[in-house]
């Protein structure tokens, strides 16, 4: 067994056992093995990517040799859900390769992600397999030189699980901004969706003398402008999502007379909002909302074609970890960074709260009883401040970090500045080089009306062809 002790419990969750501090025991215990290996996973996807992560894993004939089937099984997750691949090639440990294939198949304890890697994001067979080490790809990755479009008269809009949002921007001022109550997790009409926003981007056009382009950021997986995966959608019948949905933006663009139109994933959205108002790049965004949401501006300034989809990230290695009743799994950030965590620690700080309540109106009591000053309330949210600092450390790993931006619901009112310096106080403890380089900040308020919008608007660049756009048709 690994030896773990957090420097901070989260004072409600007393059995959190952070994935860093997991990785960080067993790495020491793969230091002292005389018969460690280099384990080498690789991902590919269908249009050339492909990501390479090298670690070290115990010798198999290690009386602690099972540890490294957990350890290979988490950080599998870990990258899959970072970065996406419908491929997967391990080398280094057969018998890793071998297990990794088992639990990632249709009928093991991973089959939701071997069915969300495959199919429905890549459009082809996910499929695990051992390998040379001399045969797997090199990395090749590119960045997203998309955003940060500025000039003429945008729309920018923005769709969560419990609102959509559309704003009017000229040469990037917000002249209106507007929030529009929704509910579109189980809606089966198509129409409710596709009117709902062609709706609220008419009311943003209105404040404009023309629309020259319109970009907009939403919660789910996007390529190329399709939408592949996303819970917003989730009540829509299968066939119904490929005739009328996949494509949803293609149709909203032809409506309005096809000029520049690009979506992208809300985190990728929020990081790049937060990199154009602090002028400068490596930025991790973190959404708290009704899921978790996350994005990651590189170095260089791009967004990546990563998926970034970090709610399905597992940040908890205890086994009896909360489980997301979407993916079935246990000890993943959705349930410690969004409303959900927020409605399952209330209850643990006695908050008597109805059964059938939902779980924003779960957070908004909360944080009424925090305005108030109410223990129970700050427990809560130094919890998830404790869950936040180890995850900043686990997610350093992964990510060349300077900032992280913290947004969404869960961070509104007095609670939000408490996760953060709770979340200050573990990472300088627990993660002292990762502190000292990197800022934990949310934005001002400013950036919370309108960066996002503003960042939306910003993402297609206007082709150069003279002339200014009609108003968009009604064509149905």
């Amino acid at each position: 067994m690994l030896k773990i002790t957090p420097f901070a419990h989260p004072p409600l969750d007393p059995g959190f056992l952070p994935a860093a501090l997991w990785n960080r025991a067993y790495r020491a215990l793969v230091a002292n093995d005389p018969g460690s290996r280099t384990l080498i996973i690789a991902l590919e996807r269908q249009d050339g990517w492909a990501s390479r992560h090298q670690s070290l894993v115990l010798g198999a004939d290690d009386p602690s040799a099972a540890l490294s089937l957990r350890y290979a099984e988490r950080l599998l997750k870990f990258l899959l859900w970072q970065k996406g691949g419908c491929t997967v090639r391990v080398a280094g440990a057969p018998e890793i390769a071998a297990h990794l294939d088992a639990v990632y198949s249709p009928t093991g304890a991973r089959a939701f992600d071997h069915s969300f890697m495959g199919e429905k994001v890549y459009g082809r067979a996910f499929s695990i397999g051992a390998a040379q080490a001399e045969d797997l790809p090199r990395d090749r990755d590119a960045g997203l030189p998309i955003g940060r479009h500025l000039e003429g008269c945008r729309i920018g809009f923005d769709l969560g699980g419990s609102d959509r949002k559309a704003a009017a921007v000229i040469d990037g001022k917000v002249v209106f901004s507007e929030e529009t109550p929704w509910s579109p997790y189980f809606e089966r009409d198509p129409a409710y969706h596709i009117e709902g926003i062609h709706q609220s981007l008419c009311r943003a056009a209105a404040h404009l003398p023309r629309v020259d382009a319109i970009g907009g950021s939403a919660a789910g997986v996007y390529v190329n402008n399709e939408v592949r995966v996303a819970s917003l959608f989730r009540g829509i019948p299968p066939d119904v999502f490929e005739r009328d949905i996949r494509r949803l933006f293609f149709t909203l663009q032809d409506r309005w007379g096809g000029i520049p139109f690009e979506v992208a994933n809300d985190g990728e959205v929020a990081a790049l909002a937060g990199s154009m108002s602090l002028g400068d790049n490596a930025v991790l965004g973190i959404s708290m909302g009704t899921s978790q949401a996350a994005g990651y501006v590189r170095p260089s300034g791009d967004i990546t074609p990563w998926l970034n989809e970090l709610a399905f990230a597992p940040v908890d290695y205890r086994p009896d970890a909360p489980v997301d009743e979407w993916s079935g799994d246990a000890g993943c950030g959705v349930q410690y960074f969004s409303q959900q965590a927020i409605s399952r620690l209330a209850e643990r700080a006695g908050f008597e709260l109805p059964e059938r309540m939902p779980a924003q109106e779960r957070l908004l009591a909360v944080q009424a009883a925090m305005a108030a000053g109410d223990p129970r309330a700050e427990r809560v949210y130094d919890s998830v401040g404790a869950y936040l600092g180890y995850s900043i450390g686990h997610y350093a790993e992964f990510y060349d970090l300077r900032h992280v931006l913290v947004t969404g619901r869960v961070t509104s009112g007095t609670g939000g500045e408490r996760i953060l310096q709770r979340a200050r106080g573990v990472l300088a403890a627990e993660f002292p080089a990762v502190a000292s380089r990197t800022l934990i900040r949310m934005p001002d308020e400013r950036d919370k009306r309108h960066g996002q919008a503003v960042a939306a608007a910003s993402l297609p660049a206007i082709r150069k062809t003279g002339g200014s756009h009609a108003a968009p048709t009604d064509s149905r």
